[in-house]
């Protein structure tokens, strides 16, 4: 390059940089001025609400949002117009009625919504069913076993059924057995009889009615003992006593236990059998601790089994047992079912189904709902983009849908989707619309620049300000061209001084 090539580039860097001070001192000016000018009370006036038709809020400090103020004027610290905050536009629904929010409405734009992935439901009412489902044990039907015993003394002769688990009917010989007492009674009563017969008609009265009474005294024995009375007219048409007693079956059954076997002895204490009617069988099911409310006496259930896949045999609720059970907090409930055919068995494990109605309630999916554990919230839809979050009373979740009690109406719009970004939406609008952060005391007073309370702000979202003086650059740059943030004479980050 030439001396006079560096000679024009020098006088075009000077002008250069010439124009730049110049145009530095200028804004510097007019920043003086203006800070002057608000210095001097003479702040221009707040434009009225026809100015842009919408109503104003209330005002703030754009360097501080929390800083609130029911009238123009100027921030107490900086000394920066306070900024008006204006209301939001209410959509109006096709039919021209007008739409009344709560306060803790807030708007978000179907843009957002859509990034959100925000969906929408009904409150409606709807019928409800829910279906319980427990591990059952069959058992026996208690009421139905049958405890076989003896009330004569003697020996067995003869045993007629010898194996447990064989199924009897009623009627059907167990056991013969062999009493001496028994065979004397019935030798006493053949001369009883023969007594009546030859003193009965005697013509003293008290020789008759001792004959008929010993007749008597020795039936009713035979009949204490269990001598059934086809054996007694027997004994009557022969006139032989029969050395052993039958002893047969007092119900049908399936034989549990046994405990007879010929020439054993035995006494009224001797239990020979335990007989058991599988018609009916029971299945005691485990139901958990907040399942229990759901349980009523006389309820229908449905019994399904891994041995007969395809099936199931309906019963009832007959008892539920008053204690839980501590080490695994389930209550037991007691169903009884016919048993066809004997197709259960005791023992065999099996599915417990109840199915409970609860008629046509008014219902909301489970997804709508935010649980705080104190309360339960949805966000209920408006008009325009707005949403509320509403607290709401909630009963039985049935199926993945909460029975509605109080809080919504029929036909309401909800948010069934995003509800956890929606919340999250909320809570930095109420954040931006009415907290303040600690630590910072911006004076009181009931002039221009008092803060406003939450009765005379509503939580709006702030709109965007006319003068945004929050995007202003407050930096000052140095000689090694970083910017340096510096601080005003209030205290405020980002404000600039004029240097000396």
């Amino acid at each position: 390059m030439s001396s006079d090539e560096v000679k024009h580039a020098g006088r075009r860097w000077l002008t250069a940089g010439f124009l730049a001070l110049l145009a530095i001192a200028v804004a510097e000016g007019v920043f003086i001025w203006r800070r002057e000018t608000r210095g001097t009370g003479s702040a221009p006036p707040a434009a009225p609400a026809t100015a842009t038709g919408r109503k104003i809020l209330y005002w703030y400090d754009p360097m501080h949002p929390a800083y609130k103020s029911d009238k123009p004027g100027k921030a107490p610290d900086c000394g920066m117009d306070l900024e008006p905050v204006y209301e939001e536009p209410v959509a109006q629904p096709a039919s021209g009625a007008r739409v009344s929010l709560p306060e803790s409405a807030f708007r978000i734009t179907p843009e957002k919504q859509q990034l959100i992935g925000v969906q929408y439901g009904i409150v409606a009412r709807q019928p409800l069913t829910k279906k319980i489902r427990a591990v059952a044990r069959l058992a026996y039907d208690e009421t139905r076993i049958r405890r076989v015993y003896s009330r004569i003394e003697g020996w067995i002769d003869k045993v007629y059924v010898d194996f447990t688990g064989q199924l009897v009917s009623k009627g059907q010989p167990l056991i013969a057995v062999y009493s001496p007492e028994v065979l004397a009674t019935q030798e006493e009563y053949l001369l009883a009889l023969k007594a009546r017969e030859k003193l009965g008609g005697s013509a003293y009265k008290e020789v008759s009615a001792g004959a008929i009474s010993l007749l008597g005294a020795a039936r009713r024995r035979l009949e204490l003992w269990d001598v059934p009375d086809q054996l007694i007219s027997e004994l009557e048409k022969t006139g032989k006593p029969s050395r052993s007693l039958v002893l047969p079956s007092p119900a049908a059954g399936f034989v549990l236990s046994r405990n007879s076997y010929v020439n054993q002895k035995i006494t009224p204490e001797t239990e020979l059998y335990a007989i058991a009617d599988l018609s009916t069988i029971w299945a005691i099911a485990d139901f958990y601790e907040y399942e229990v409310h759901d349980v009523r006496m006389g309820q229908r259930i449905v019994l399904t089994v891994s041995s007969f896949p395809g099936r199931t045999f309906e019963g009832k609720v007959t008892y539920i047992y008053p204690q839980l059970a501590d080490s695994t907090r389930t209550l037991r409930v007691r169903a009884e079912f016919l048993n066809s055919g004997f197709a259960l068995k005791p023992d065999m494990y099996a599915d417990a189904n109840l199915e409970i109605s609860y008629g046509r309630r008014l219902a909301v999916p489970q997804e709508a709902v935010l649980d705080s554990g104190a309360e339960q919230r949805v966000f209920v839809a408006h008009e325009g983009g707005y949403f509320e979050p509403r607290k709401v009373e909630l009963g039985d979740n049935v199926d993945g849908k909460f029975i509605v009690l109080g809080g919504l109406r029929e036909g309401e719009k909800i948010v069934t989707s995003g509800n956890f970004l929606v919340d999250s939406e909320s809570t930095l609008k109420a954040a931006a619309g009415g907290i303040q952060m600690p630590g910072m005391d911006h004076g009181g007073g009931t002039g221009a620049g008092a803060p406003v309370s939450p009765a005379q702000a509503a939580p709006q979202t702030p709109s965007k300000p006319v003068h945004d003086h929050s995007k202003m650059d407050h930096s000052t740059r140095g000689d090694s061209g970083q910017a340096q943030d510096s601080v005003g004479s209030a205290g405020h980050p980002g404000h600039k001084t004029k240097p000396e």
